[in-house]
């Protein structure tokens, strides 16, 4: 057990003083305007680098990828149905189904499903 705690103390240590000198030694300059300004094959940019992009395109794909991981949670369900309670099985589903479809209600009344033209 001391041998251990040891060996856990001297790894925090060790990677704690890693973590200083790598920050002591990366300190960037500010005031390189060189080094900050964007580079488009050694001229300057024509447009400007930050392209507004519409927030309603990046809710609907969030929304997407929380249903998706949620699709994929509920697949090994499928596996468990024929080990466990059925009573159980039914409650965890309905129970899981229903978070989902109340999580779709309220961006539905938030008015992240509606499309502005």
């Amino acid at each position: 057990m001391f041998i251990t705690m040891l060996i856990s103390m001297m790894i925090i240590v060790i990677t704690g003083s890693l973590m200083l000198i790598n920050n002591l030694i990366s300190i960037k300059s500010i005031s390189d305007r060189e080094k900050n300004s964007p580079f488009e094959c050694g001229f300057d940019p024509k447009s400007s680098p930050r392209i507004p992009f519409s927030l309603q395109f990046f809710l609907i794909a969030v929304i997407f990828l929380i249903f998706d991981i949620e699709i994929a949670l509920l697949l090994p369900l499928i596996l468990t149905m024929k080990i466990s309670n059925p009573f159980t099985f039914i409650f965890i589903v309905f129970f899981f189904i229903m978070i989902l479809i109340m999580g779709l209600i309220h961006e539905w009344k938030q008015g992240a499903l509606d499309w502005a033209f």
